[in-house]
C-alpha cells in the first residue's frame, strides 16, 4: 500500500480533532467492515466510468455485474491497461475511476494533481501473475528468476536457457508497455530495464486473451499475464513455478512467490461527493469484493492493506477511520 498523500492526512487529522460525534453517530448504521449499507436500487442514474488494467477487468466486470443485478446503474469498463487508464483518470480527467495492477507513479499523481484530482487508492486484491506454456510443453514445469530473464530477453532457443529442453525458438506473447503487468513484470524480473524484454522481439498485446491464444498455439511459446486468465484456461495451459515456488493463495498471501503483486482501484474523493453513484459502487465493490476475487481468479488482499481501503472510503466520506492501517498512518512493510 502506497503511503497515504499529505492531503489526505490533512483532512484525517481535521477528522479526529471536529468529527467525533458524527463518527460514533455513522458507525452505528456501519456494516461490520465499516461501511455503511448501501442500496444499488437508489442508484439507477448517472455515470460509472472506469477504465484501466486489464488484470483489474476480470475483476471489476463482476462486481459490476453484482451491482447491476442489484438494480443499479451499469457502470462503463475499459480494458486498455494500467498506463492508459491512468492517462484517461489523470490527463484527460474522463473517468471516475482507474483499475490498476500496480501503484500510480508520483508521475501520474502530479498530472492528477494538475486537473484538480487527489488520487485515493483502493487495494481490492492481489495476484499472482502467471507465468505460462502451452499444456503442449512437456519439457519445462519450474524455472528460476536467472532464467526467467534469460527466456524474456537473450535466448534464442529453449536449449540456451538449459541445454537438455530442446532447440527450439522461443516465442514470446507479453501484455503491451500501457499495461501494469509489464510495467510490473520488468520492475520484478529486470530491475526496471524493459531494453531487453522489448529487444527480443515478443509478440505484444493488451488484450489477455489474444496472449492466451498465442501461447496455447505452440508447445515452444511462453508468456505471462494475470493469474485469473491462467486459472480461464488452465486446460490448454501449465503454470510454471518461479524459484520452486507455486503460485497459490497463500504463496500469495505470505509473498513467497516471487511474483506477487497487488490489485487496486483509484478514484478522487470529489468525484465521489460530485456522483454519488461511483462513491456508492466504490463502497459496494468493496463490501462484496472478498467474496468475489476468488471465484475470478485472484487472492483477497491481507487484512491490514484491505482495512486501508475501508479507511480511505470514510475519511473521503467525512468519517473517522477503524482500522489498524489508516490509523497507523504509516506503511512498516509491504503487504501481500
Amino acid at each position: 500500500m502506497q503511503k497515504p498523500h499529505p492531503v489526505f492526512l490533512l483532512l484525517l487529522f481535521a477528522l479526529v480533532l471536529t468529527s467525533a460525534f458524527a463518527s460514533v453517530f455513522a458507525s452505528v448504521f456501519a456494516t461490520d467492515h465499516g461501511l455503511p449499507e448501501v442500496d444499488p436500487l437508489e442508484f439507477t442514474e448517472g455515470e460509472i466510468i472506469t477504465a484501466g488494467s486489464s488484470t483489474v477487468f476480470p475483476l471489476s466486470e463482476r462486481m459490476a455485474e453484482l451491482w447491476t443485478d442489484a438494480g443499479g446503474v451499469a457502470p462503463s469498463i475499459a480494458s486498455i491497461g494500467s498506463g492508459a487508464g491512468f492517462e484517461r483518470f489523470c490527463v484527460e480527467g474522463e473517468t471516475d475511476i482507474s483499475n490498476a495492477s500496480r501503484a500510480i507513479k508520483d508521475s501520474e499523481r502530479e498530472s492528477c494533481k494538475s486537473i484538480g484530482r487527489d488520487p485515493i487508492e483502493f487495494r481490492v486484491g492481489a495476484d499472482a501473475l502467471a507465468v505460462t506454456v502451452s499444456a503442449a510443453n512437456d519439457f519445462v514445469s519450474d524455472v528460476t528468476m536467472e532464467e526467467l530473464v534469460m527466456i524474456f530477453s537473450s535466448a534464442d532457443a529453449w536449449s540456451d536457457v538449459r541445454a537438455e529442453w530442446p532447440h527450439e525458438a522461443i516465442q514470446r506473447f507479453i501484455p503491451g508497455t500501457d499495461s501494469g503487468t509489464f510495467d510490473y513484470f520488468v520492475e520484478a524480473v529486470f530491475e526496471e530495464d524493459e531494453e531487453p524484454i522489448l529487444s527480443a522481439n515478443p509478440q505484444l498485446s493488451e488484450d489477455d486473451n489474444v496472449l492466451v491464444q498465442g501461447i496455447t498455439g505452440s508447445p515452444y511459446a511462453v508468456g505471462f499475464f494475470g493469474y485469473a486468465y491462467y486459472v480461464e484456461n488452465q486446460n490448454a495451459l501449465n503454470i510454471l513455478n518461479i524459484d520452486g515456488i507455486e503460485a497459490n493463495a497463500q504463496t500469495t498471501d505470505d509473498g513467497s512467490y516471487p511474483l506477487a503483486r497487488p490489485l487496486f482501484i483509484y478514484s478522487d474523493a470529489g468525484i465521489m461527493m460530485e456522483k454519488p453513484q461511483v462513491n456508492a459502487f466504490i463502497n459496494f465493490y468493496l463490501t462484496h469484493v472478498n467474496d468475489a476475487v476468488v471465484d475470478v481468479g485472484y487472492f483477497p488482499a491481507s487484512e491490514y492493506a484491505f482495512s486501508g481501503a475501508i479507511d480511505y472510503w470514510r475519511i473521503a466520506n467525512g468519517m473517522l477511520p477503524i482500522g489498524d492501517a489508516a490509523l497507523d498512518l504509516r506503511d512498516p512493510t509491504p503487504e501481500a
